[in-house]
């Protein structure tokens, strides 16, 4: 054993998700596992004029089911995903804060964001009512940590809360820090996740200009197409998603469920552009490595990778190469897939959900599948799992993040063994 490392295990008790692919794990997975997307054209603002007309709406949902009708009525749209996922999370590994130190109980939650629908609002009720009819609670739910700190209170985590920002790295980073305070007996139980509320109609403008966005209006279910020399852009998504981690002993003491053991995360920045990523996929390398040689694995004991995979121009022959370099002669016999055109694009909350996806996986043996891949692009020439899941005895697998700024982060999950 590596000394170098802390020896407290950390082990996955809980998750929820709340997105258009369900709000409950069952469904959730289900429509992951069979490539059943949840694009539709968008109806929350008028998309007229705009060459992208469809993204992953959630629509619907009735958060005053688990938050009451003030509250539901109160937050702004990406909290009061972010409050309804944590508390499907806590309710999933069944944990009793009354039978627990609060003051080993923290929060970690992910969101790029904020709570810019609510900095949108307040501007619209300026201009159409005056100063007098902006809300207070505009202010109160525009707050960056807003958040973690509703998290919090709602579930009663008195360690600590805190919201973490590093573009769509963030779902991934915000595993890696809940990890390090377990390992570092700095606390006994996380929830950690992300959550992200991007639809609205100023960021649609920024997305669409960017030509970021999917224009393939006519077939939502096969818009996104990572990998394939057809793609055109992502689609953009809504959402949250949120686990429990735990420190095994704490786990077993309490006789939780086990859904799987987080082994390690690596993160790297790669300071080379504001927007787009190495050419050579450097960074997205050193991260993948940090993560292998903290979980003292070999890149052979990876049995599959949850890519990144925004099906744009650089992200995705950048990433192929990346594990290649990595990998070497293992790069054709890993399993590399992306979940982003089921799910969609959800920027901070993006690692979050897809660690859902990988725990998942790791739970049902079985490994998601690529859909919409039906002629790579030349050098993607990997096992992308295309079009159907496969069942698989997973041991090890990976969950690759990119964001904004070159930031990289790869996180490690392995099947839960009593043995080490």
């Amino acid at each position: 054993m590596n000394s170098t490392y802390p020896t407290r295990r950390v082990v996955v008790t809980g998750m929820g998700v709340v997105s258009a692919n369900g709000c409950d794990l069952a469904t959730f997975w289900q429509n992951v596992r069979n490539g059943i997307s949840g694009a539709k054209p968008i109806t929350r603002f008028d998309t007229t004029g705009f060459a992208s007309l469809i993204g992953v709406e959630i629509q619907n949902f009735d958060a005053s089911a688990l938050i009451g009708v003030k509250k539901a009525r109160r937050y702004d749209l990406s909290t009061r995903y972010g409050v309804c996922a944590a508390m499907l999370a806590a309710r999933d590994a069944r944990l009793d804060m009354s039978k627990l130190d609060a003051d080993r109980v923290g929060v970690v939650e992910a969101c790029s964001l904020g709570g810019i629908e609510s900095v949108v609002n307040a501007y619209r009720d300026w201009l159409q009512k005056g100063t007098r009819k902006v809300s207070p609670f505009h202010l109160i739910n525009s707050y960056c940590g807003a958040g973690s700190g509703e998290i919090a209170l709602e579930l009663g985590c008195q360690g600590h809360a805190l919201t973490y920002s590093s573009g769509s790295a963030s779902g991934n980073d915000v595993v890696g820090y809940a990890l390090n305070m377990i390992q570092t007996d700095e606390a006994d139980v996380m929830v950690a996740g992300g959550t992200e509320a991007p639809l609205l109609l100023p960021l649609w403008c920024g997305f669409s200009t960017a030509g970021l966005l999917t224009k393939r209006n006519d077939d939502p279910q096969h818009s996104m197409r990572p990998f394939d020399k057809n793609r055109d852009g992502f689609l953009l998504a809504e959402g949250a998603g949120f686990l429990v981690l735990e420190e095994l002993s704490h786990a077993l003491g309490r006789g939780a469920r086990i859904y799987a053991e987080v082994a390690a995360h690596g993160r790297s920045c790669e300071a080379f552009s504001s927007v787009a990523e190495h050419p050579e996929g450097v960074g997205v390398y050193r991260a993948m490595e940090k993560a292998l040689r903290r979980a003292q694995l070999l890149p052979a004991e990876i049995d599959y990778i949850n890519a990144h995979g925004t099906a744009t121009e650089a992200n995705d022959k950048i990433e192929t190469l990346a594990i290649k370099r990595l990998f070497g002669n293992h790069a054709k016999r890993v399993a590399v897939s992306s979940t982003k055109p089921v799910t969609g694009h959800l920027l901070a909350a993006a690692g979050a959900v897809e660690t859902i996806i990988c725990t998942l996986g790791l739970h049902h043996q079985e490994i998601p599948p690529t859909i919409n891949l039906t002629e790579p692009i030349e050098g993607c020439d990997l096992d992308y799992v295309p079009h159907t899941a496969r069942p698989f005895p997973l041991r090890a697998v990976m969950n690759l993040n990119v964001g904004f700024g070159g930031k990289n982060a790869a996180l490690i999950l392995k099947q839960y063994s009593q043995a080490r």
